[in-house]
């Protein structure tokens, strides 16, 4: 194979990490340390749009209050970004 050929690859690779994955991780690092800093009376909103209010937290899940009831769901499933433009308006 010509060099001109492999160092085209290469930098195609390069570009690929930086413009694709490493973003990708970045955003999967603050999730994870969202969800770690979550504590019971957060109020929070989900990724379908249910606003409530954390009543209890278990490894991988927690128990939302709403005005309907209480609603047990993953923490995955808690949005950050909504959740941050919420907390931010107060």
């Amino acid at each position: 194979m010509n060099t001109t050929i492999i160092m085209q690859l290469l930098f195609m690779a390069v570009i690929f990490y930086f413009l694709l994955i490493r973003p990708q991780q970045q955003k999967a690092k603050k999730e994870k340390s969202f969800e770690a800093t979550l504590k019971v009376g957060d109020k929070v909103i989900t990724k379908a749009g249910i606003h409530g209010k954390i009543a209890e937290i278990s490894d991988g899940t927690v128990v939302i209050e709403t005005m309907a009831g209480k609603i047990k769901m993953e923490k995955s499933a808690l949005s950050m970004e909504m959740t941050a433009k919420l907390n931010e308006k107060k």
